[in-house]
């Protein structure tokens, strides 16, 4: 069973999900799926991007692979903001434990004024990001 979880009405992130998920992703709703994590990072016991985009298009969602390591850079801040924008909505993203695509998210709304709301919202989903508090404001 996927562990989803909620950030806003418009976006959740999982951990690592397998092509056996996107059947319930589905049902719960969403329309976008997007991949965060590099295929192979996880060695080969990793379910890799292609069967899981193969079901989630069979289902008729949108799948967008924007996989990076470590911090995400201004690039993959800028394309999670695009993705955020112009793909069907609710979106989901995912990566190895869901930090990497919160923390996309969180940055994406950055200098907005509003670094309190995002990292209360990801704490209610389960992620510390008071750390880039800052970073937010």
């Amino acid at each position: 069973m996927v562990d989803i979880r909620n950030v806003t009405d418009t976006f959740a992130v999982a951990p690592q999900i397998t092509p056996e998920d996107v059947e319930q992703i589905a049902a719960a709703g969403f329309r976008t799926l997007v991949a965060n994590r590099p295929d192979g990072e996880g060695g080969t016991e990793q379910p890799r991007m292609g069967p899981i985009r193969a079901k989630a298009e069979a289902l008729g969602m949108t799948f967008v692979a924007l996989p990076f390591s470590g911090a995400p850079t201004p690039e993959v801040i800028e394309r999670t903001g695009a993705i955020l924008s112009e793909a069907p909505s609710p979106v989901l993203a995912y990566c190895r434990t869901g930090t990497r695509s919160i923390t996309a998210w969180a940055l994406v709304h950055g200098g907005q004024g509003m670094a309190d709301e995002i990292v209360a919202a990801a704490a209610d989903a389960g992620y510390d990001l008071s750390g880039i508090s800052e970073l937010l404001r």
